[in-house]
């Protein structure tokens, strides 16, 4: 280990930096920086030599070039040790630059704007600092890099330790560090560049998650090797972003329920709740207010929600908690929520065994998602992928505004539905849509009565909401996530009671299936849109 002599410091985010920076000149470093780094520096009192001295070149092009110098990266990257790199770097003047401290302009943060013009994302592309903590973490054996201001106590604790160096092991910690850094920066530029260029899926697609939380295990025990990772620049409220503020180590399985109980919810713009079962919802429901929401979503099937995830779309309040609590035998895995009082969280972990291991996640509101949500997701371009074996499959998010999903609604039947029947077919379309396919949802206004998923004939999954519904059926509407292969389905349907069908359309034998709807006087409506979720 060598000790430091030499720091070059530049960072777009300088919170602690000048703590960081004094701490580096109490072990006699020699501090070197840029622009707006080096008044920082010097406006905490610290002696500071600015990068134009080092290079003998002043800092040009509105800061675009200040950096880019034999003299810095030669510093850099010159190999200790090495006769005639040292012997180069003798001739050219080129002194030891041991310690670099950078972080990158916030090009995320900027293309996550919703207002973002392509000139001012392309002033976001940090050139220099890429290059510099490139070639610091090259020579890593020589060279410590420091990328992230978590790690600034932790390189000067160390240096303290090892009379003014760091150790090898940290090094090439914090070098791997860099290389996860640029490569995630890079790939949010090139999503970028090619999101503005032509239309169509782009050349590449690159996915750079952070490492958030390990999990408890995969979908099955034997699966170890399970994690979360997040995706920078997401600031949509989620289920992956939320906080977990009690219960159990989280586990895939979670995660996944808790992602489609919250992504339901967030449907709709008036109180919401779900109860998700194996990645399905059990059930579903609107109301004026969260409690009785609850109380809908909770009835649409009793015995398929116990052991599953609620999701909420206003904050989880003592009254829901309570009743949670007051149904004998009843528990939930988890519940993901805006928010959670400390009152609340009380109340529910004072239930014993099963109130402390109830996993419990706050996402933060989701009311503003509303006013301009396809705005939102056209802004950012974020997509579903899902990998198999060899590949990557990737689509767009499956995200359209009410006016858009009913646009091209049409009545395809000779009785139109009522406005109560047609307000309950467009709840349970957004519903079905959650649900995988063959996918089949039975409501009665705005809750959820059966729902038949996953199966592989339609007229199965038909069949399956009918049971689930029971009574509930008759005078029940049914939403179908694609058309009907063949009339059995709406048969079915008929002897049931259900007196209203929402579905795509578009099978070869629609004709039939509107005369089955015609004869058992069901109104039946067409949207044009599949909604397929496998």
């Amino acid at each position: 280990m060598s000790r430091i002599a030499r720091a070059l410091i530049s960072v777009t985010d300088k919170k602690d930096v000048a703590v960081f920076a004094a701490g580096l000149a109490q072990l006699g470093v020699e501090l070197i920086s840029t622009g707006g780094t080096a008044r920082a520096l010097r406006d905490a009192g610290l002696t500071v030599v600015d990068i134009s001295e080092l290079t003998g070149f002043p800092e040009i092009m509105d800061g675009r070039v200040k950096t880019l110098h034999p003299k810095v990266h030669g510093g850099l990257l010159f190999r200790r040790g090495v006769p005639s790199h040292e012997a180069q770097a003798r001739e050219h003047g080129i002194q030891p630059i041991d310690l670099v401290v950078v972080n990158l302009y916030s090009f995320e943060q900027t293309i996550a704007k919703l207002d973002i013009i392509v000139e001012e994302a392309i002033e976001q592309i940090d050139i220099g600092g890429p290059s510099m903590l490139r070639s610091a973490a090259k020579n890593w054996e020589s060279v410590t890099v420091v990328s992230d201001p978590a790690d600034y106590s932790v390189v000067l604790q160390e240096m303290k330790n090892n009379n003014g160096a760091t150790t090898r092991d940290t090094r090439l910690r914090l070098a791997a560090k860099v290389f996860a850094l640029t490569s995630r920066y890079d790939a949010a530029i090139c999503g970028y560049l090619e999101s503005i260029g032509e239309e169509g899926p782009p050349p590449t697609f690159t996915l750079h998650g952070v490492l958030e939380q390990p999990l408890r295990y995969g979908e099955n025990p034997h699966q170890k090797d399970a994690a979360l990772y997040v995706l920078p620049g997401f600031t949509e409220p989620c289920a992956a972003r939320g906080r977990q503020i009690s219960g159990k180590e989280i586990g895939y399985n979670n995660l996944l329920d808790m992602n489609t109980a919250f992504e339901i919810v967030k449907e709709f713009p008036r109180p919401a709740a779900s109860v998700v079962k194996h990645n399905n919802p059990c059930g579903a429901a609107l109301a004026d207010d969260v409690l009785e929401a609850y109380r809908l979503a909770y009835a649409g099937d009793p015995l398929s929600a116990f052991g599953g995830v609620l999701g909420l779309n206003r904050p989880l309040d003592e009254r829901i908690a309570g009743e949670i609590m007051d149904v004998k035998g009843f528990k939930l895995d988890a519940i993901v929520a805006p928010s959670v009082s400390e009152s609340v969280l009380a109340l529910l972990t004072s239930r014993k065994k099963w109130g402390a291991s109830v996993i419990v996640v706050e996402t933060g509101p989701v009311e503003h998602l509303h006013e301009n949500r396809r705005v939102e997701q056209r802004a950012t371009e974020w997509r579903d992928a899902r990998t198999i074996p060899g590949g990557v499959l990737v689509q767009s998010r499956d995200l359209l505004t009410a006016e858009e999903e009913f646009a091209n609604l049409k009545t395809a039947t000779e009785r139109q539905p009522s406005d109560e029947e047609l307000s309950a077919l467009r709840f349970a379309w957004i519903i079905c849509k959650h649900v995988k396919s063959n996918a089949i949802v039975l409501g009665r206004k705005t809750a959820i009565v059966g729902v038949g998923a996953g199966q592989m004939s339609r007229v199965d999954s038909v069949e399956i909401a009918i049971r689930k519904a029971g009574e509930r059926a008759k005078g029940a509407v049914l939403a179908s996530d694609a058309f009907f292969p063949f009339p059995d389905g709406p048969e079915a349907a008929a002897k049931a009671g259900v007196t209203a069908i929402i579905q795509p359309g578009g099978s070869v034998k629609d004709d039939e299936v509107i005369a089955v709807c015609d004869k058992h006087n069901i109104a039946m409506v067409m949207t044009g849109i599949r909604h397929f979720r496998h």
